[in-house]
């Protein structure tokens, strides 16, 4: 004996449609939350790099804020450049393909381990390490920041 789907044994008919069709309302929308989101994490972002230098400064001195600012910084710069080009994709008359943000978020990455590297060369004996990387953790994942607010996009 064959078995009946779901829709053939409760004799539904299926209406959903092949595919989803938006209006330019709908797409308004979809855009406009998504230039919020963009905002908001990098608000959340750069609010967290102010947390991780003051603490940094407060707990182990200058040099240690220092360290946690060159730490944020090395990956919130690259970050926002990135973010500033997907909102003029948003803005300009081209809009931004799937491929542009593959190879932005790979430039990006590149450009945050060639600053560490550099860092790493070139940082002496005053960088205070555990700053550092507690400035380039907090950034990283500052959207936590937006998650404990219940303010995620």
């Amino acid at each position: 004996m064959m078995s009946q789907t779901t829709a053939e044994a409760h004799s539904v008919p299926a209406t959903v449609p092949d595919v989803l069709v938006l209006t330019d309302q709908d797409r308004a929308v979809i855009a406009r939350r998504a230039r919020v989101g963009l905002f908001k994490a990098l608000a959340a972002q750069a609010a967290m790099m102010l947390l991780v230098v003051l603490v940094s400064w407060v707990v182990a001195g200058l040099a240690a804020a220092a360290s946690a600012l060159i730490g944020a910084a090395a990956y919130f710069v690259p970050n926002a450049l990135f973010a500033m080009r997907l909102l003029l994709g948003y803005y300009g008359p081209k809009r931004s393909s799937s491929l542009t943000f593959f190879v932005g978020e790979a430039l990006k990455l590149l450009v945050v381990v060639s600053v560490i590297v550099l860092v790493a060369w070139r940082g002496g004996d005053w960088l205070v390490w555990p700053a550092f990387l507690l400035g380039l953790l907090a950034v990283m994942k500052g959207y936590v920041l937006l998650l404990l607010m219940r303010r995620l996009p």
